[in-house]
């Protein structure tokens, strides 16, 4: 009956949060003044972008349904496999990160006013000709935008890019980065903070310049798919 009608039967998708009239206006403002300052400066625009957030990582997390798929004969039997939870033992990491690479990473859950003042230090070390320039762009979760951590970047003379709430699809450590780099750590079991760390850090360097790149080029096709989606939610 099904295949006759020719109707698919869909999965519902996971969404952070169901948008109102105002959160989706706020997003395509927010992004039309995005687009906007792009297309008056171009590719400049984009290299000025310093991009950081926050991820736990746990000890260990189980291989997705996808990771674990192989190749098997019509005639053997399916392999079975059991449903794991992450281990209790995780770590948090921040990482921040532009165009060419990663400046700056800090593990467990140091006040963010700490955080933004090693990167501050680290950008004058790797990025010194960024130090007057660079854009910062980071989620409106409460760290990062309460009123002493905001006068605190204040002092810096640094530029935020306004970013809209739940938004985690306008954030290229959320779209692009953090799930790449967790499929990277699945299945391994870590004995502790320092090897997770050790491994995330191996990660982060193996990923390369052309990954940090795209992560970066995608801002524009999100903020022109935002608009055009009337401010709901880009899936891609």
């Amino acid at each position: 009956m099904l295949g006759k009608l020719d109707y698919p039967k869909v999965c519902s998708r996971w969404v952070p949060q169901m948008l109102t009239q105002d959160h989706k206006t706020h997003r395509m403002e927010v992004c039309q003044e995005l687009l906007h300052q792009f297309e008056a400066e171009g590719d400049k625009f984009l290299d000025s972008i310093v991009t950081g957030d926050e991820t736990w990582c746990h000890h260990y997390e189980p291989e997705s349904k996808r990771q674990s798929m192989e190749w098997r004969h019509p005639d053997s039997p399916r392999k079975k496999k059991f449903k794991t939870q992450p281990s209790v033992g995780k770590v948090m990491c921040t990482i921040f990160w532009d165009r060419r690479g990663v400046i700056f990473e800090s593990v467990n859950s140091e006040r963010y006013k700490t955080t933004v003042t090693k990167l501050k230090a680290r950008i004058s070390q790797v990025r010194p000709e960024k130090q007057k320039t660079f854009r910062l762009q980071h989620d409106n979760a409460r760290p990062h935008t309460s009123l002493a951590n905001t006068a605190h970047i204040a002092k810096f003379g640094w530029t935020v890019l306004p970013h809209p709430p739940y938004s985690p699809n306008l954030a290229p450590s959320d779209f692009h980065l953090f799930g790449p780099m967790k499929d990277g750590l699945r299945g391994q079991h870590f004995p502790d903070n320092d090897a997770v760390i050790v491994a995330v850090r191996k990660w982060l360097a193996s990923a390369g310049a052309d990954f940090n790149g795209r992560g970066i080029q995608a801002l524009v096709h999100r903020w022109q798919k935002c608009i055009t989606n009337g401010g709901d939610y880009v899936e891609k």
